[in-house]
């Protein structure tokens, strides 16, 4: 009779575990006012933000939160393949893995960058905090 109890048990406190922390946090452009971000070490970020590179502009990384974050590779380019349409815009992607606790600031501007001294078209700017 014992046996069964601690099965049961057992099986919901891995359950439980498995259910606190997703192994990764996407987040988009308009998903910004999240910001500051609670993050745990070991999971992966990734961030979205729309682009289109054919018009000159792109996001530059301006702060990565090195104090936080480890980059998991350059920024991907994708095209929606629907959209049929040389030079439609697409979307920017950025992984990275949270690799240590703290706090740090992730900054990207979207801009042409052969143009000094011109302010950016946009902005993002997001607080993380990891523990």
């Amino acid at each position: 009779m014992l046996a069964p109890r601690l099965t049961v048990a057992l099986s919901l406190a891995l359950l439980g575990a498995c259910a606190q922390t997703p192994s990764s946090v996407t987040l988009e452009q308009k998903q910004q006012s999240q910001c500051p971000l609670s993050l745990q070490v070991g999971q992966q970020f990734i961030l979205r933000l729309p682009s289109n590179p054919t018009t000159g502009f792109r996001w530059l990384l301006r702060d990565s939160a090195p104090q936080v974050l480890q980059s998991l590779g350059p920024e991907v380019y994708t095209n929606p393949e629907d959209a049929g349409l040389v030079g439609s815009a697409g979307v920017s992607t950025w992984r990275f893995q949270v690799a240590k606790a703290g706090s740090g600031q992730l900054a990207l501007t979207y801009e042409r960058p052969w143009e000094v001294g011109v302010v950016p078209a946009q902005r993002f700017n997001c607080t993380l905090n990891a523990q």
